[in-house]
């Protein structure tokens, strides 16, 4: 794992700590769904405390590792693979530590080496985590407040807290530990990284999110990217009343759509929430229903008892086997879903997602990379060019314009902060051109003393045209959820 650079390094501990996560198919205290129902306001939890400037350099929570104790570490380790190596069971990991607890006693005693009881933990567990674990990351991967890994180069890596990037005081000891580490993430779940294929996407046991390049792609060594999944699942009054991402209009309207079956698409920048919302939203399907959701990374955490998870696989050594997404929605048809769910469309799998959306599975969704519902449509029409088809412009926009119905746009504003920014519904097609009116914005009016958006969602004014079939399919949705409101006072802005 690269210990014998630590005789000759000194790097300071990384910070202790646990993740971020799924999202919960009920509400908090809510009462069992009827139509009418609308999403409970609860009292609004303890706001987080301010971001930290990218320029601050994370503080160390360590001690410094002297020489001493990276030597320590090393002979440890030699001991250990010497000893045992026909013996660690990685599913063991309470016994390998006991092996190395053994054998760190037995440094100390032939070496007559001094060590605090802290420090002795310290090194077990660092020992430990180089053997079995991630090495430097197990800490960063540990603290619930963080929430991405950024290793940007062995040296170097990021970190994002209160959705602002800090620069962390943990690095890798060399390139060739960075390596292993990415080589461990990646082989667990059946994928490669090499210099035929040093673009590798993969998922880590709990569902957090892996990107990898190597060399020669990536010119200052290798670049490891995690999107952490949290410990704790998040439900639609948590996005409400503690995130303030959504008003409970938003919300209520939102899942009176999901259950009248209405085609949703969620569209938003990179690490904007699209997944964590797909997540809350999927938890508003009836549990009677059969759901197949097809991913590059297994991420969507749904709820539902009846649901079937496909994941693409990429081409073997040969450059034979691989199943994209594409392959995935077309054998999902033959499953007999109620709903399909697609992790993000990128390519010619979108004209997939809309012929299955027009032809019997209603309520299906997906998410898309876009800036607006406007350029959501323009590049779903660009996707759908890259299936090959050689289809005409108006048939794809006909498509479009006939499959989605309601486009709920996410944004990762200034500071960091997520909010839904717009709910948009399709019209259909006019003039060669597909038509949307928005229901909700987020009007953003200033930023605040930290360095937060800050503003109110508000309804347009504007009724859904396909409000006649949300009440024939039992959601009695109230018009005044529409209604535009004035500005608030400044306190209670968000």
């Amino acid at each position: 794992m690269g210990l014998l650079d630590r005789v000759k390094q000194n790097q300071t501990v990384p910070p202790a700590g646990a993740g971020n996560g799924p999202a919960t198919a009920t509400l908090p205290g809510a009462t069992p769904y009827t139509p009418h129902a609308a999403i409970p306001v609860a009292q609004p939890a303890a706001t987080a405390p301010p971001a930290t400037s990218l320029s601050q350099r994370a503080a160390p929570t360590g001690a410094e590792l002297t020489p001493a104790f990276t030597a320590a570490k090393v002979q440890i380790h030699a001991k250990l693979i010497e000893k045992y190596a026909d013996e660690i069971d990685s599913s063991n990991k309470a016994g390998v530590r006991e092996k190395i607890l053994e054998l760190a006693e037995e440094y100390f005693r032939t070496t007559a080496m001094t060590m605090t009881k802290n420090d002795k933990e310290r090194l077990v567990d660092s020992v430990l985590d180089d053997v079995l674990g991630l090495g430097p990351l197990e800490a960063l991967l540990a603290d619930p407040n963080i929430t991405e890994i950024m290793a940007n180069h062995p040296k170097q890596i990021y970190v994002e807290k209160s959705g602002e990037p800090i620069l962390s005081s943990v690095t890798f000891e060399s390139e060739r530990q960075m390596r292993q580490v990415i080589d461990r993430i990646v082989s667990l779940v059946g994928r490669r990284v090499d210099e035929s294929t040093p673009i590798c996407d993969a998922r880590l046991k709990d569902g957090s999110r892996v990107n990898v390049v190597i060399p020669p792609i990536a010119l200052k060594g290798p670049a490891l990217t995690i999107r952490k999944f949290a410990k704790e699942k998040w439900g639609p009054a948590d996005i409400v009343n503690r995130f303030k991402s959504s008003s409970p209009e938003i919300m209520t309207f939102l899942r009176s759509c999901v259950r009248a079956r209405l085609n949703i698409l969620v569209s938003g920048g990179t690490g904007s929430g699209k997944t964590t919302l797909l997540n809350i939203l999927s938890s508003f399907i009836p549990e009677n229903e059969r759901l197949i959701t097809c991913e590059d990374a297994a991420e969507l955490q749904l709820q539902q008892p009846h649901w079937i998870q496909l994941e693409s696989r990429p081409p073997n050594v040969e450059g034979k086997g691989a199943v994209p997404i594409r392959e995935l929605v077309k054998s999902c048809l033959r499953m007999r879903p109620d709903r399909i769910i697609v992790g993000e469309c990128r390519g010619g799998e979108a004209l997939d997602m809309l012929q299955a959306m027009n032809t019997g599975h209603d309520g299906s969704m997906s998410t898309l990379h876009a800036n607006n519902p406007k350029e959501c449509l323009v590049r779903l029409e660009t996707l759908v060019l890259q299936a090959g088809q050689d289809l005409p412009s108006r048939a794809i926009r006909e498509t479009i314009g006939s499959a989605i119905h309601l486009i709920v746009q996410q944004s990762r504003l200034r500071g960091g902060v997520r909010r839904i920014v717009s709910v948009a519904e399709v019209m259909g097609i006019k003039d060669g051109e597909v038509q949307f009116q928005e229901l909700f914005l987020f009007k953003q009016v200033g930023v605040s003393p930290e360095g937060k958006a800050v503003g109110y969602h508000t309804g347009t004014g504007t009724l859904p045209a396909r409000m006649e079939h949300l009440r024939a399919e039992g959601e009695d949705v109230a018009e005044q959820l529409f209604a535009p409101i004035r500005q608030p006072s400044p306190d209670k802005l968000y």
